[in-house]
């Protein structure tokens, strides 16, 4: 039984699973840049130069002042 598996495993099926795996995380840099350099500018612009980079709130309780405060404290944002 483990004799078949390693012809199944190395038939094909693992070098289709790394492709995939690679092109997951290509394309999940790509949707990051667009949302970060392109979609969120013009959307701060319209809503009168609004800094989206520490905008956050805490799941955890606390009144932390900045973002990295919260992650100091080990807080649970949603940022």
């Amino acid at each position: 039984m483990l004799k078949e598996f390693k012809e199944f495993a190395l038939r094909g099926n693992v070098l289709d699973m790394a492709v995939g795996i690679i092109l997951g995380t290509a394309f999940g840099k790509i949707v990051s840049s667009l949302v970060n350099d392109v979609l969120m500018p013009p959307i701060g612009l319209l809503l009168g130069q609004a800094d989206f980079s520490n905008l956050f709130v805490t799941l955890s309780g606390g009144d932390f002042a900045t973002l990295a405060q919260a992650r100091a404290a080990g807080a649970v944002t949603v940022n």
